[in-house]
């Protein structure tokens, strides 16, 4: 499995349900080698929320390092 899948895989699997039972969710966009930086979309409820940013550092961020410790970070695309 390539680090991508991986990334999509922990987004579908763990971090949408999560955000889901507020209305939002998570896609991937890209995966930066170099920098070893996983970009996604914050959308639905999500999108707007004054607090996309806190969930994506403590939700979203924390998942992904956790499941795939190749990425180093997780920003917003």
């Amino acid at each position: 499995m390539t680090t991508e899948e991986k990334i999509k895989d922990v987004l579908e699997n763990q971090v949408s349900p999560m955000l889901a039972t507020h209305g939002g969710f998570c896609t991937f966009v890209k995966y930066d080698e170099p920098t070893a930086t996983a970009y996604v979309a914050m959308e639905g409820s999500c999108g707007s929320c004054p607090f996309a940013l806190e969930t994506l550092r403590m939700t979203v961020e924390q998942a992904v390092i956790t499941a795939v410790p190749e990425v180093k970070a997780v920003e917003r695309a």
